[in-house]
């Protein structure tokens, strides 16, 4: 596990990293004439702010860069065409939200597959067993039955019936109906 002091610097590094980009993006952004599609570059700083162990930080980032692409229509020099204006900072906020969803939804699917592997019982390795009773022996030296040793350290569960062979062994004596 790692140090919770390294995470939080680590995390801090990472939000005064997107604060950082997403200024520059602004500035620029508030520089070049309208017609050009300023507001895309804040999709880098929904991707950069994945590097955060913070899940819901990339929705944070797309409302800034957000808030900031409208402002930036406000704040550029004149130009271009009014209705490619809009159409251009349009598509940049969907592109911003359609990555910041997508990228939460992929650092969701992959903390559930962290945690269940986690959860996954694994049984690998030699195991002692009873050449004559098939107990199986554990870490501590005792003998189990192989059922409660298998259930006990996996999900498997067991049902029991009976082969032909060992029904022929212990009940052939009976008449079959």
């Amino acid at each position: 596990m790692e140090n919770p002091i390294k995470i939080e610097s680590s995390d801090s590094k990472i939000i005064a990293l997107c604060l950082t980009l997403s200024i520059a993006i602004f500035i620029l952004d508030s520089l070049i004439p309208l017609g050009v599609a300023g507001g895309v570059p804040y999709i880098l700083v929904v991707l950069v702010s994945l590097w955060s162990p913070r899940k819901k930080l990339p929705i944070y980032v797309a409302i800034g860069g957000s808030i900031l692409t409208v402002i930036g229509f406000y704040s550029s020099p004149a130009g271009g065409e009014l209705w490619k204006v809009i159409f251009n900072r349009s598509l940049a906020l969907f592109a911003i939200w359609a990555t910041a969803i997508l990228s939460v939804q992929r650092k969701t699917i992959y903390d559930e597959k962290e945690k269940a592997l986690l959860d996954l019982k694994i049984l690998s390795g030699l195991l002692p067993i009873c050449a004559s009773c098939k107990k199986i022996r554990d870490d501590k030296g005792y003998w189990n039955r192989i059922v409660l040793y298998i259930s006990d350290r996996s999900e498997a569960e067991f049902s029991h019936g009976i082969c032909p062979l060992c029904a022929e062994k212990l009940y052939g004596h009976l008449e079959h109906n």
